[in-house]
């Protein structure tokens, strides 16, 4: 339909395709909350007052707000490929996402980020991508591929590439890493997503100079104030592993709130089920004390804002009718999801149907050495050594000395201590690397649990409490090409298989849900701390850009100096 013929309609000469008839319209311009209806051409929004449709829903006066969007997520952490992930996510809000594919890049280089693209192409959840910019991570790993500015070039000008993902690297850019600015030069025209934590000064000065304009890492209110302050906006995450959103929250004012995005960045499906989606960010800072239009703001209009989405983020003439119905304000149960004006879910069920995207490129990515070549023996003299502790609700880690068990000069795993075996074994090029440490808080006290997902290079990475268990959790991964599994007492106790890049599976999410389930039970009946994700967790122990001390295939590493250290204290 022509623009003429949308113009009669919103003046009222003729009747929408589709009327949303007594509403209570949240306007996240102004504040305020607004009763009447919401007129629809073309999946556009043309009206809001009083309006006759061919099609009329009587909204019975319920609320109605955006659809929320997703500042900064990784799909691939969510296990399922864009089509599950949007039947799990859409019920949730979520219409759009803001997704950075440096997880399957990382694997599969620009293949998998050209596949995520296209998996995404024909959903009704709009999926933009932020280039992947630290392929690897770090130079202290071995990853599946490396992508440098000239790689980003060939796909810059891709549909729904809005701009450069999160500049982990914060020394590299500091430090004037010639291939790091090369590719904040090349994307200096858009958008560049941050990640710093705990950068301030004239550290952080130095950083935003650099073109960064968002960051999610902060993890204290100074944090958040100060980065704010000098003009970035700040998305306050809310994941599996990470969830900053309490703590955060306390820094949220009038003053600075328009500056304020939610994100989920890594959740698993389980979490997804039982939690919810950024509506879970949405409700718990409600809870917080956060006036609900705001809340509702920072999952719209301000992502929308920031990103530049044009027609996005709220419910005006000429936006987008990207809609959620829900009962109560406080709660943010929602009961209906339009996209585009099409009813796409409903009751928390998906409407639609999508289709599987087979990519023979990224798929059989497990690439061992001989598995039997492996030794996870750990060299200890003097009964002292390094340690990795967690720390609940963060992927931040400390580095702590502890008395371990020695025998014949190796450690040994002892049922008093909770100090357990960790390996990081590379599996692109078949190398043979191994990195082997020490970790202090997960609690498993019988057997292993191993995945292919070890951010951000994505080696297997192997937790347990005898080698027996671990070597033979390491071959059911090589035998599945990639998953999460778990051994015990020389059995494969329960596997999911992830076939796309060892990192998501094409499995109908109620499966991989069910799966997920039943897995984390068993982890927690094997003694995993009911305090941290048992998968999400361990997987970012690899993660050598997130203080303070983490393991790569290339060994132990500690980030505040950002080099390589001995395990033996």
């Amino acid at each position: 339909m022509s623009t003429i013929d949308r113009v009669r309609i919103a003046r009222g000469d003729r009747k929408a395709e589709l009327v949303l008839k007594n509403c209570q319209i949240i306007n996240v311009f102004n504040g305020q909350i607004e009763k009447g209806d919401i007129a629809i051409q073309d999946g556009l929004i043309v009206g809001i007052g009083e309006y006759e449709g061919l099609k009329e829903v009587n909204i019975d006066g319920q609320f109605v707000c955006p659809g929320f969007i997703d500042g900064h997520v990784h799909i691939e952490s969510s296990l399922l490929t864009p089509p599950q992930f949007a039947k799990a996510v859409m019920p949730k809000g979520t219409t759009t996402v803001i997704a950075d594919p440096h997880e399957i890049a990382n694997v599969c280089g620009l293949k998998g980020i050209d596949y995520m693209l296209k998996a995404s192409e024909k959903l009704p959840l709009d999926v933009y991508i932020m280039l992947p910019s630290c392929v690897p991570s770090t130079d202290y790993e071995n990853a599946g591929a490396v992508l440098l500015a000239e790689d980003l070039q060939r796909v810059k000008d891709y549909p729904h590439v809005l701009g450069l993902g999160e500049m982990m690297n914060y020394p590299g850019v500091m430090l004037g890493n010639t291939k790091v600015h090369k590719k904040l030069e090349l994307m200096k025209d858009r958008l560049i997503d941050g990640h710093a934590p705990d950068v301030k000064g004239k550290s952080l000065n130095a950083y935003i100079t650099a073109g960064v304009k968002t960051d999610h890492e902060c993890t204290s209110v100074e944090e958040l104030e100060e980065k704010v302050a000098k003009g970035m906006y700040v998305h306050i995450r809310e994941g599996s592993a990470t969830r900053n959103l309490k703590t955060l929250i306390r820094g949220v004012t009038p003053r600075n709130n328009r500056r304020i995005l939610f994100c989920t960045d890594d959740k698993h499906p389980i979490d997804i089920k039982k939690e919810g989606h950024i509506n879970y960010n949405v409700k718990l800072a409600i809870e917080k004390g956060i006036d609900p239009v705001v809340a509702i703001q920072m999952a719209t209009l301000n992502i929308a804002e920031c990103y530049g989405l044009k027609g996005k983020g709220a419910i005006a003439p000429g936006y987008e009718a990207d809609l959620l119905v829900f009962q109560d304000l406080r709660a943010v149960s929602i009961n209906q999801v339009f996209k585009k004006g099409e009813l796409v879910a409903k009751d928390n069920e998906a409407l639609f149907e999508t289709e599987t995207v087979p990519d023979p490129r990224i798929m059989d990515t497990v690439n061992l050495h001989d598995i039997n070549d492996i030794s996870f023996d750990i060299q200890l003299e003097s009964g002292f050594a390094k340690v990795i502790q967690l720390i609940e609700d963060n992927i931040i880690t400390k580095k702590v000395t502890r008395k371990v068990d020695v025998e014949d000069s190796l450690f040994r795993y002892h049922e008093k201590l909770d100090i357990l075996k960790l390996a990081v074994i590379e599996r692109h090029k078949g190398t043979g690397n191994v990195g082997l440490g020490l970790v202090e808080g997960y609690g498993l006290k019988k057997g292993a649990v191993a995945l292919t997902i070890a951010h951000d290079s994505h080696n297997i990475i192997v937790i347990g409490v005898n080698d027996q268990d671990m070597r033979l959790a390491v071959s059911e991964l090589k035998r599945t090409k990639g998953g999460i599994t778990i051994c015990s007492d020389g059995q494969v106790l329960q596997t999911l298989p992830l076939e796309v890049g060892g990192l998501m599976t094409d499995s109908p999410i109620e499966e991989v849900e069910a799966k997920i389930e039943l897995m984390e039970k068993i982890a927690k009946d094997k003694g995993v701390s009911s305090s941290i994700d048992p998968f999400l967790t361990l997987a970012f122990l690899a993660l050598p850009v997130i203080p303070e001390l983490k393991l790569t295939d290339c060994g132990l590493f500690d980030v505040n100096t950002f080099s390589f250290v001995d395990i033996k204290e």
